[in-house]
């Protein structure tokens, strides 16, 4: 490997290539840089000579870092971070602020969330808008990739266990997550309900009939797998992608569904419905805030975070 002469290296070199790692695309790259793809090209080419090194392999559709590449991406990527925040310190002003922000969650976590960021936005920010727009997937990235949401909200577990499957063996992980709080599911149904005499039994549970919130309309959820685990099934009968409309069919049937405990309170008709724990063990349901790494030091998007970070804290402590 030929000695590296920082009088005459250029360090932009170094901004490329961390975008080129995480997005491993010289197209996503350029448009997130506003270079041209011969402009990056280039500038990987100028690295490669300089390292003598390929750092990056065309594999299929996309790019494949080179162990040397995986080896000093950290470094590189921690050193631009630093001298960013050091450098360019954020200059937003929430008071002075003229922002949009999109955020994509379910209405459950809308409902609990967003009467208090708005508080907040009137006395702070009140130059700040938010647009909720629906959460439709338990896998957002693609979302924030593509920028049609600046932060997803939402439990996300196989997309965080592979963040870190990925950063344990050295891949490109794009994304940021905080853990915002622990939601407990509870079994609902209206207070007349043929099964609100009597202890909730597994084997009840799985006889009665069930609506499911379902994001995709599979008849298929977390519930479900926590049931086949057992050797057991249920019957669902109706899916819908909105807890709120859940809460009203079953106020108005024989159903039963399940909810986040925390939100039949906001539900309005909380005195129609009854709760009843759930028969069987199931995995805690943690809500995730998740964002790409390219608004990471966005002063407005900061601000956001922490102050919705804050809110869940206050909300779910």
């Amino acid at each position: 490997m030929p000695a590296l002469n920082f009088r005459t290296f250029d360090l932009n070199l170094l901004r490329v290539f961390d975008e080129v790692m995480t997005e491993r695309s010289l197209t996503r790259a350029a448009h997130n840089l506003s270079l041209t793809q011969p402009a990056v090209s280039n500038a990987m080419r100028r690295l490669r000579e300089t390292l003598g090194d390929d750092l990056l392999k065309r594999n299929g559709q996309g790019l494949e870092p080179t162990p040397h590449a995986l080896d000093i991406w950290p470094t590189v990527r921690d050193a631009l971070r630093s001298l960013q925040a050091s450098l360019a310190p954020s200059d937003f002003v929430a008071a002075q602020a003229n922002t949009t922000f999109v955020v994509a969650m379910a209405d459950a976590t809308a409902a609990e969330l967003m009467p208090a960021l708005i508080e907040v936005m009137n006395r702070d920010a009140p130059g700040v808008s938010v647009r909720v727009v629906p959460l439709t997937t338990r896998d957002p990235r693609r979302l924030l990739e593509e920028r049609s949401a600046d932060l997803a909200i939402g439990y996300f577990p196989a997309v965080l266990s592979d963040l870190t499957a990925r950063a344990q063996v050295g891949k490109a992980v794009p994304f940021s997550h905080h853990r915002l709080y622990h939601g407990k599911y509870v079994c609902v149904m209206r207070h007349d309900h043929p099964m609100a005499k009597g202890p909730m039994t597994l084997n009840r549970y799985c006889t009665a009939r069930h609506l499911l919130v379902s994001f995709s309309g599979r008849p298929f959820g977390f519930i479900d797998e926590a049931l086949a685990a057992l050797g057991r099934e249920r019957r669902v009968v109706l899916t819908v992608n909105q807890f709120f409309t859940a809460g009203r069919v079953v106020a108005n049937s024989d159903l039963l569904t399940v909810l986040p405990r925390h939100f039949v309170s906001v539900t309005g008709i909380a005195d129609e419905l009854m709760l009843s724990d759930l028969p069987f063990a199931v995995p805690a349901v943690h809500v995730d805030a998740l964002w790409h790494h390219r608004v990471e030091r966005d002063g407005g998007h900061e601000w956001l975070r922490k102050t919705i970070a804050g809110l869940a804290l206050k909300t779910f402590a």
